[in-house]
């Protein structure tokens, strides 16, 4: 079996680093945030190029936070693509904001920047670029129009992680940006955590409380906060996995090239590196109009694939009080009708993706 993502091999691979940054934890008993997640917190903000870096226990969490620290609250709208996880979409909804979607680029599956203007009413109040599948959203048209219309730009990168835009790192091309360490993902802890990064000291006072139920010193509470703290034996983890991550996504990288050069003239169509961005793979999404059959007979060979994202948020029953329709946003219904992910990790070998290839090309 060729599964989808292998942890194991990752685990296997470095499990003596992590077992000693465990045991680094409970030797330490700093269980919740302490000094293994501040240390991880500086540097991962020297790798997005930030001044601030603030753990979370979710991406989910991260960006609802980044909301509220940007001003998001009810009555606001929040433009977002319907075109990604619904976490995206639930983190506006718990500002008591409204989600208005703009449909995706169908070359990138990102933000189609051409449509924003036309989304904006006198009650947004930020834009919510999805880095999807690892690659960026076109963000100088992003940053121009929220710059222009006074709009907080807050980057969901929970898939982005080391991915570039003309140079720049995922998540500080905005005011905000967003992480997500969940297992799987590029940089994934062993369990739930997350991320908010900020060049703004203003934007992180105020997340640094609103993670820890608003206080600014123990009992002392100024703002209505949360319990959104990272977990000290995360970010242990994540401080031994941030070393290896740039090898690991050139392996992603490497495998994705390879993917792409041996499916080239077959009838699924391979992702696109749009020429502004360093795409890191947490994803390798082809289409497929004959998606399921070919889904089934991957399987049928032992050979894992997955769909990210079946159905668009726009769609979902969950928001079905935002008053979309089917044919509302064409180029997210049709991804979801094609897309395919294919197993891509670090630890890949050239032999399996070469199995892969050929079983879809069969």
């Amino acid at each position: 079996m060729i599964p989808l993502v292998d942890l194991g091999a990752q685990h296997r691979e470095i499990g003596d680093e992590i077992r000693e940054a465990i045991a680094r934890v409970f030797a330490g008993s700093q269980f919740i945030l302490g000094s293994e997640v501040a240390a991880f917190e500086q540097e991962f903000a020297e790798f997005c190029g930030v001044a601030h870096a603030l753990g979370t226990n979710s991406g989910t969490s991260a960006l609802h936070l980044a909301l509220l620290a940007a001003g998001v609250g009810p009555g606001h709208e929040v433009i977002t693509v319907p075109f990604t996880f619904i976490a995206t979409v639930a983190a506006i909804g718990y500002t008591g904001a409204r989600a208005v979607f703009v449909d995706i680029d169908p070359r990138s599956y990102t933000i189609d920047v051409n449509r924003i203007e036309d989304a904006i009413t006198p009650a947004t109040r930020a834009i919510v670029p999805v880095h999807l599948y690892g690659q960026t959203a076109d963000m100088d048209p992003v940053l121009e129009i929220a710059r222009r219309r006074g709009l907080a730009v807050i980057e969901d990168a929970a898939q982005a992680h080391g991915a570039e835009y003309k140079g720049k790192r995922a998540g500080s091309l905005g005011d905000l940006g967003c992480f997500s360490f969940y297992p799987g993902k590029n940089l994934g802890a062993c369990g739930e955590a997350g991320m908010v990064v900020t060049r703004d000291p203003g934007y992180a006072k105020t997340i640094r409380m609103l993670r820890n139920w608003g206080g600014d010193d123990k009992y002392h509470h100024i703002l209505k906060g949360y319990n959104y703290r990272m977990e000290g034996i995360q970010g242990a983890i994540l401080r031994v996995k941030l070393r290896h991550l740039e090898r690991w996504t050139e392996a992603r990288r490497c495998g994705a090239a390879l993917y792409t050069e041996l499916l080239a003239g077959s009838p699924a169509a391979t992702p696109e590196e749009m020429p502004y961005a360093r795409h890191v793979y947490h994803v390798y999404a082809i289409r497929s109009a004959a998606r399921e059959t070919l889904r089934q007979k991957l399987q049928a060979r032992g050979i894992d694939a997955g769909i990210h994202y079946p159905i668009p948020a726009h769609l979902q029953e969950a928001h079905a009080d935002l008053g979309y329709r089917r044919g509302d946003f064409p180029c997210s219904e049709s991804a979801a009708a094609e897309e395919l992910s294919l197993p891509i990790y670090p630890q890949m070998t050239e032999d399996q993706i070469r199995t892969v290839a050929e079983a879809v090309l069969r």
